[in-house]
């Protein structure tokens, strides 16, 4: 598994929101310039996580976007489900049949394994987590590199 700038770019966004969580909306251009994403590319990740529930807009003066519930919540693979599509490391382990000799291969129970303990510790890390980490860091105005 190979995390696109869409996964990474998701994850510094919604830890921006998290940090700043309870404090109100922030502003898509706030997220941008302190994540040094572009504008553009930020509306799109921003829309399939408000499609999913992750995130929220609110409109009007003092307007932005929030978390769409409690970053303790709001795990790691679910938000990386949403963006990067399936966690499986190769195709076989998500659908059998595109190989005849999927049932008896020993190297997909393997990447089976593997992609599941991927899954299972993605699972368990939630946006609070990663913030935590940050306060924890002390790390102040920095970017947060994920």
């Amino acid at each position: 598994m190979r995390l696109s700038t869409k996964g990474r770019y998701g994850l510094k966004a919604l830890l921006e929101l998290s940090i700043n969580y309870g404090e109100g909306p922030v502003l898509m251009g706030t997220i941008a310039k302190k994540q040094n994403i572009s504008r553009k590319y930020l509306h799109a990740i921003l829309t399939s996580l408000k499609s999913a529930g992750i995130v929220r807009s609110v409109r009007g003066a003092g307007g932005g976007y929030v978390l769409g519930r409690d970053p303790s919540t709001i795990h790691l693979d679910e938000v990386l489900r949403v963006l990067e599509g399936s966690m499986c490391l190769i195709d076989c382990v998500e659908n059998n049949q595109i190989c005849p000799v999927s049932d008896s291969c020993i190297a997909r129970e393997v990447w089976s394994e593997l992609s599941q303990s991927i899954q299972e510790y993605l699972a368990n890390l939630s946006l609070d987590d990663l913030a935590r980490r940050v306060r924890d860091r002390e790390v102040g105005q920095m970017m947060y590199y994920i």
